[in-house]
C-alpha cells in the first residue's frame, strides 16, 4: 500500500513538472516584437513607398491631353496692301474674329536632368527613414518586457523565501508548543508565532496577486496568455562589452543624413534642362495656314527644350538649409550619446555596488543563522523570550530577502546595461 502510495505522488510530481512551462526572455522579447500592433507600421511604409516609385517610374510614360478653345477677338491680322491698282482684281482673305479649336496634344519626356532620380531616391530615403522611427519605437518593447520579466522574477525569489520562512517558524511552532504542554511556555508564546505564520500568510497571498498581474501584462505584450504555473527561466548573465552603442537610433540618424544628402542631389537636377518630344493634333478655325479662314485638320511635331533659370535664385538658400538640417541631426546624435553614455556609466556602477553587496550576502546570512540557532537555544533553556526568537528568525529571513533582491536586481542591471547599449 506504501509503494502505491508513493509511485502515486512521484508520479504526480512528475506530472506536475512536466506540465509547467517555461517562458524565457528572448522569446517574451520575438514575441512582443512580433504582436506589438506598430509592426504593422512596417508594411504601410512599404506600400507607401511602392505606390510613390510606381507614380515617378509613369513620369516617362507619353501624356495625353484634350483641349478646347473658342474666342472672339476684337481685331485680327490683316495685309495692309493695296492691290486695286493691279490690272487683275486680286483678293486676300482676312481671318474672322470668332476663332475655334478642338485639339489632341501628346508629349513624351526623354531626359528630365535627373529630377526623377532624385525624388525616387527621396522616396526611398523617407522610407528608411521612417522604418528606422518605427524601429526605435518598437525598441522600448524590449524595455518594458524587462521591467516585467524581472519583475515577476523577483517575486518568485520572494515567494521562495516566504516558503522558508514559513517552514523555519512551523518548526518553532512544533518546539513552543511542545514546551506549553510541558508547562515550559506560555499560550501567548504560541499566540506570536501563529501571529507571523498569518502575516506570512499575507504577504504571500500580496505577492501571489501582484504576479497574477504581471503576467497578465506580460501576456498582453507577447499576445498569449501566461499561465499561473508558467515558470520563468532566469536568464544567464552573459558578458558586457563596455564602450561599444549599437542603438536604433543612431542608424535613424544615418538614414536621416543620407536623406539630406539625396535632397541635396536633387537641387541640383532641379536647375537642369529638359527635353521632350511632342506632337499635336487638331480640328480648327483657321487651321496652320492662317489665312485660309474655313474649318481643317492640322498636326505638328517636333522636340522642344525647357530650361528654367528661377531655381538658380534659391539654389544657394536650399543647400543652405540642407547643410543646416544635416547639422542639427549631427547634433542630435551628440546629445544622444552624451546622454546614453551617462545612463551606461550610472548603470556600470550600479552593477559593481550590487556585486559587492552579493559578496557579503552569504555571509550575513550565515551570522544570523548562527544568531538565530543560538536563540531558538536559549528560548528552549528559557533565557530568551519569543519575542526576540521571532525576531531573529525575520532578520535571517530579511538578509535571505535582501540576498535574492540583489541577485535579481543584479541581473536586471546587466541587462538594462545591455538595453541601453543596444547589444
Amino acid at each position: 500500500m506504501k509503494k502505491y502510495i508513493l509511485t502515486l505522488t512521484l508520479l504526480a510530481l512528475f506530472a506536475t513538472i512536466y506540465s509547467q512551462k517555461i517562458l524565457t526572455l528572448d522569446e517574451c522579447w520575438g514575441k512582443a516584437l512580433k504582436n506589438y500592433p506598430l509592426i504593422r507600421q512596417y508594411d504601410l511604409i512599404s506600400l507607401s513607398k511602392q505606390y510613390s516609385l510606381s507614380n515617378l517610374s509613369k513620369s516617362y510614360l507619353p501624356q495625353f491631353a484634350l483641349n478646347g478653345q473658342v474666342t472672339y477677338q476684337s481685331d485680327v491680322t490683316k495685309i495692309p496692301v493695296d492691290f486695286s491698282s493691279l490690272p487683275v482684281p486680286v483678293d486676300i482673305p482676312s481671318m474672322s474674329k470668332d476663332q475655334y479649336k478642338a485639339t489632341i496634344d501628346a508629349s513624351q519626356l526623354i531626359w528630365d536632368g535627373g529630377t526623377v532620380k532624385a525624388q525616387k531616391g527621396i522616396t526611398k530615403a523617407n522610407a528608411e527613414v521612417s522604418n528606422k522611427k518605427t524601429e526605435v519605437q518598437l525598441y522600448a518593447v524590449k524595455e518594458k518586457v524587462n521591467e516585467l520579466f524581472f519583475g515577476i522574477l523577483m517575486i518568485d525569489e520572494q515567494l521562495k523565501i516566504l516558503d522558508l520562512s514559513e517552514s523555519d517558524m512551523r518548526t518553532n511552532r512544533d518546539i513552543v508548543d511542545s514546551m506549553l504542554k510541558n508547562g515550559m511556555a506560555m499560550q501567548s508564546d504560541l499566540d506570536q508565532i501563529d501571529v507571523e505564520l498569518l502575516n506570512i500568510d499575507q504577504k504571500r497571498t500580496e505577492q501571489i496577486s501582484l504576479r497574477e498581474a504581471y503576467l497578465k501584462m506580460l501576456g498582453l505584450f507577447i499576445h498569449q496568455e501566461v499561465e499561473v504555473n508558467t515558470h520563468l527561466q532566469k536568464p544567464e548573465e552573459g558578458a558586457l562589452l563596455y564602450g561599444q552603442i549599437n542603438r536604433p537610433e543612431l542608424s535613424l540618424y544615418a538614414s536621416q543624413r543620407m536623406l539630406y544628402d539625396i535632397q541635396n542631389n536633387s537641387v541640383k537636377a532641379k536647375n537642369m534642362p529638359r527635353i521632350s518630344l511632342f506632337a499635336q493634333g487638331g480640328y480648327g478655325r483657321p487651321g496652320i495656314n492662317m489665312l485660309e479662314d474655313r474649318f481643317k485638320f492640322f498636326a505638328i511635331g517636333g522636340i522642344k527644350l525647357s530650361w528654367n533659370f528661377g531655381n538658380l535664385y534659391t539654389r544657394k538658400n536650399e543647400r543652405m538649409l540642407i547643410e543646416n538640417n544635416i547639422s542639427e541631426v549631427n547634433i542630435q546624435q551628440d546629445v544622444f550619446l552624451f546622454n546614453t553614455n551617462l545612463q551606461l556609466t550610472r548603470e556600470q556602477e550600479e552593477i559593481r555596488k550590487l556585486k559587492k553587496l552579493m559578496d557579503k550576502d552569504d555571509q550575513i546570512i550565515r551570522l544570523r543563522n548562527r544568531v538565530k540557532t543560538a536563540s531558538e537555544s536559549k528560548y528552549k533553556n528559557g533565557i530568551y523570550q519569543i519575542n526576540d526568537l521571532i525576531r531573529n528568525i525575520n532578520t535571517e529571513n530579511q538578509a535571505r530577502q535582501t540576498k535574492a533582491l540583489h541577485e535579481i536586481q543584479y541581473l536586471m542591471s546587466i541587462y538594462n546595461y545591455k538595453h541601453i547599449q543596444g547589444n
